[in-house]
């Protein structure tokens, strides 16, 4: 590797790096969950803040910025009509339980930055950003044009690439550092599914848990009629207007990483089969909903499955609640390539016979690209120089904007193979945090990784 090049951009980082820190925390600051459409902001008003946020720090570092349809947007350089492409996302899921500080607000502690979206995917957004500006202060020659995406619908429907793909022409490659480090080659198929209890409720007169149907939700509540029951270590009783309010405990996280997660909704389940606190209906919904959330991998339900290419199924049930008199759970499944959406809704709903109904909200098929790509191999060489490491590219269950790129893959900057604090929280859940030495690692890894790419012929 040019040393004299990976000098200059240390010393470009160093320069930088209380700036790149303080963007950050302005995008943090913006509650991005997706809300109510309105005329010019089709997912709500605070992606649409920090969509235009993030175009005007694209303009503060000399960038063009160009807002496409107030649903995606980006900080460009050159004048090829052929571009490379970064793609990230402002938008971020329901804050949730268990903060320690307030989410909006970005902490800094030992070293690590505190905050909803740092690490999904605002801080990464901060780092493409500022990745272009060094080729632009640098009069990097480009082959291509360069553009940092910056969506705003990833956490719900990825609505916003659909309309980019629909009126822009697509980039020849493009990254999402919206995974771990080193390459993401592959991600599994995503499934989100709604079951619907027939029977209405009885003696439960509410349940709920969860934010969203990727997220496992680390508190789950229900409001039931009859005899005080007996608290438990993970369970809380209270009297609630005539009605015992119980409120369960877990360990949250996101839906396609469940290892070392407690999902509530089983804690809560469990509680009240175990103390047979529901109704002859209510009972017959709650056993199958216990034997979805006794593990996550489908063996409870009968949908595991495993092709050897990706790791094994997940799956997990992100939302519960009650509509006009009816339970429902929201489920989340990440799948490798021999089973489908399909077959997984068809399982469930031949176990549940005619006590649910199951619909199919999402599903979206796996994907993969060879290890053997020239600009896969770019970003693995890339990753292993800066790092020292001899890493090998991995597929996941996450899904990111790749997936729905002709040519496109998910590019760091986690590091889930690392160790930290106690008080670091992993994305989706509380206390979200990343590494403020990784990000700098990684936008050194990015710079170099784009000037690399434009060296290929696509």
């Amino acid at each position: 590797m040019d040393e004299t090049r990976i000098h200059d951009i240390e010393t470009y980082i160093a320069e930088n790096r209380e700036n790149i820190i303080r963007d950050i925390g302005r995008l943090v600051a913006v509650n991005s969950v997706e809300g109510p459409a309105e005329p010019d902001a089709p997912f709500g008003r605070g992606p649409k803040q920090a969509l235009e946020l993030g175009l005007e720090i694209a303009r503060e570092l000399g960038l063009e910025a160009v807002n496409c349809g107030d649903k995606i947007g980006y900080g460009g350089i050159g004048d090829s009509e052929d571009y490379i492409a970064t793609i990230t996302h402002l938008d971020i899921v329901p804050v949730g339980e268990g903060w320690s500080g307030d989410p909006f607000t970005l902490r800094q502690r030992d070293g690590y930055l505190i905050g909803r979206g740092v690490m999904d995917d605002k801080g990464p957004s901060v780092l493409c950003l500022y990745a272009l500006k060094y080729l632009k202060d640098r009069n990097i020659p480009l082959k291509y044009s360069v553009r940092a995406l910056l969506g705003t619908n990833e956490e719900t429907n990825m609505k916003d690439v659909e309309y980019y793909l629909a009126n822009y022409k697509a980039p020849v490659f493009c990254f999402s550092p919206d995974s771990g480090f080193p390459v993401c080659n592959g991600e599994k198929g995503i499934c989100h599914l709604r079951m619907v209890s027939t029977g209405k409720t009885e003696k439960i007169a509410d349940i709920r848990g969860g934010v969203a149907a990727n997220v496992i939700p680390a508190k789950a509540e229900a409001w039931v009629r009859g005899e005080k029951p007996e608290e438990t270590e993970n369970v809380s009783v209270e009297a609630d207007g005539g009605l015992w309010h119980l409120t369960a405990r877990g360990i949250g996280g996101h839906a396609s990483m469940p290892e070392g997660t407690v999902n509530a909704i089983g804690v809560l389940v469990n509680y009240i089969l175990d103390r047979r606190l529901a109704g002859d209906e209510e009972e017959k919904f709650l056993r199958l909903l216990a034997r979805l959330h006794e593990n996550w991998d489908g063996s409870g339900i009968g949908v595991a499955a495993d092709d050897g290419k990706f790791d094994p199924l997940t799956i997990i049930g992100g939302v519960i609640g009650i509509e006009d008199g009816h339970m429902f759970q929201v489920i989340d499944s990440r799948y490798p390539t021999n089973t489908s959406g399909k077959k997984i809704a068809a399982a469930i709903g031949e176990l549940a016979g005619d006590l649910a109904r199951i619909e199919v909200n999402k599903d979206a098929e796996p994907f993969y690209m060879s290890a053997e790509n020239p600009a896969v191999k770019v970003c693995m060489d890339v990753y292993n120089g800066v790092t020292g490491e001899n890493a090998k590219p991995y597929t996941m269950g996450g899904g990111t904007y790749a997936r729905d790129f002709p040519n496109g893959v998910s590019f760091g900057p986690e590091h889930p193979e690392r160790s930290y604090p106690d008080f670091v929280g992993p994305i989706h859940g509380a206390d979200e945090a990343a590494s403020a030495d990784e990000f700098m690692e990684a936008l050194k890894i990015y710079i170099l990784a784009l000037i690399e790419l434009e060296k290929l012929s696509f």
